[in-house]
């Protein structure tokens, strides 16, 4: 099946690892010219190379710190600088360093946690929603996440991941008469690849070990309806069909759990 994504214009926020990059490769098959934006330049411009030999149309690399005032503004004008518009955005950029609730009282983890998962959400849609008003089009798909429906050791980044849900269904109701759609992916548990480099900047930095234990991995997948992995392709495929006019024209406000059934929204 034609998704019609063939040149539309894609950005990918966070893009340069992990969930992000399986994403803008999901794109790259498609067709589509994607802008991948990141903190880490250096990943980001060598996920754009890659994206050029797995058929993206076009693929840009803009470093940028999401949390920095005027981000999204400089996001948006960098596509539409490069291709006259945006037809999708995806917001993915995310971070978590996961703690138990009680224990995690300093304010500058929350505040660090809501900037990059929600506030950077905020910006870059914001900025993005005008051209599409003025195109009568566009996709927008934000990443939250199993935790934001209740998780262990994930309040505070569960807390923002279920703020996006909000925020996705406030401008589906919105905009939806602009010709927006605006959805959610909401993955579970997704390792990197261990032959794929994260980058400094990436929770997985300093290993999957350092995030869980592999009981605690196996544990996850154990409860999953399907007992098997997530990979970023899994959530990159989801997020394709959700930004496609034609696969998904009539489909807004929805969530989308990719996880193997770890939830059910």
């Amino acid at each position: 099946m034609d998704l019609g994504l063939q040149d539309a214009r894609v950005v990918v926020t966070g893009g340069a690892a992990n969930i992000g990059r399986g994403i803008a490769h999901a794109f790259a098959r498609e067709g589509s010219r994607v802008l991948v934006a990141d903190i880490d330049e250096d990943r980001a411009k060598g996920v754009a190379h890659e994206l050029i030999a797995a058929g993206a149309a076009d693929a840009a690399a803009l470093g940028v710190d999401l949390t920095a005032e005027g981000a999204g503004a400089a996001v948006v004008g960098r596509v539409t600088q490069l291709w006259g518009g945006i037809d999708t955005l995806v917001n993915n950029a995310g971070w978590s360093e996961p703690g138990w609730f009680a224990q995690q009282t300093d304010r500058a983890l929350w505040r660090r946690t809501i900037e990059v998962n929600l506030f950077s959400a905020i910006d870059c849609t914001q900025a993005a929603l005008e051209p599409m008003r003025e195109a009568g089009q566009g996709a927008l798909v934000f990443l939250s996440s199993d935790s934001a429906f209740g998780a262990v050791r994930q309040g505070i980044y569960g807390s923002t991941k279920a703020g996006l849900i909000s925020l996705a269904r406030t401008i589906a109701r919105e905009h939806g008469r602009h010709g927006i759609r605006s959805n959610v992916v909401a993955p579970g548990l997704v390792l990197p690849p261990a032959d794929v480099p994260v980058g400094d900047h990436s929770v997985w930095a300093a290993g999957v070990d350092s995030m869980f234990t592999a009981e605690q991995v196996d544990s996850v997948v154990g409860t999953q309806a399907l007992r098997r992995a997530t990979t970023p392709d899994d959530i990159g495929n989801a997020v394709v069909w959700l930004s496609s006019d034609v696969a998904a024209r009539q489909v807004t406000g929805q969530v989308v759990a990719v996880g193997g059934g770890s939830s059910m929204p």
